[in-house]
């Protein structure tokens, strides 16, 4: 199966997880452990890198949503504010372990791969595909490299400039089977976005 194939069949459940709510979102979180305990490992590792834009997000939406108090207490959160949090923060764990199935699946050469591939038909619309896929490599490679200092000036510290590096990308065309399944996965989304709006 071609990197691109893979891609657009993550896009498509990174859509569908955002559908998710209540028992069906309780289910897909208590199936985490599918994925095996290296998956878990970076999970919680991205967890924890997660927690105050999690812990933010329970407050902010817990107390900011209108509605019958949680408790019978001065200040307390909405009912229907404790229940938009939890789905939010259930669809962000859900999102993160996407994230590391990702990583673990495709490799960062197979990635760039995929997203030139699905990214080329937009260069009819002026996309700079070959800029986009270097930016992304960046990332990538930055992510992987940067230290985690304990002080956060040490981010702000230029780093030594090293020698210029060079990057292949191996592409290779989409097989008659990656265009049925790249078909059915539009078709998909399409399906998914129509339940969303309706």
């Amino acid at each position: 199966m071609h990197p691109s194939t893979l891609l657009a069949a993550w896009f498509v459940g990174v859509v569908a997880i955002q559908l998710l709510a209540g028992k069906l979102l309780l289910a897909a979180l208590i199936m985490l452990p599918v994925f095996g305990t290296v998956a878990l490992r970076g999970w919680l590792q991205l967890v924890s890198r997660a927690r105050w834009l999690l812990v933010s997000l329970l407050l902010v939406v817990a107390w900011g949503t209108a509605g019958d108090a949680a408790w019978n207490v001065p200040l307390a959160p909405s009912r229907e504010g404790l229940h938009d949090a939890g789905t939010h923060a259930g669809r962000l764990l859900l999102l993160l372990m996407a994230v590391v199935v990702l990583r673990q699946r495709l490799p960062p050469r197979e990635m760039l791969s995929g997203f030139y591939r699905l990214l080329t038909p937009l260069r009819r619309c002026g996309l700079d595909v070959d800029r986009a896929v270097v930016r992304l490599l960046l990332i990538l490679d930055m992510q992987d490299r940067l230290p985690r200092p304990r002080d956060w000036r040490a981010l702000l510290a230029v780093p030594a400039s090293g020698e210029p590096q060079v990057f292949e990308l191996s592409d290779r065309c989409l097989s008659a089977f990656d265009h049925l399944l790249l078909a059915l996965l539009l078709i998909s989304l399409l399906s998914l976005l129509a339940l969303a709006v309706a």
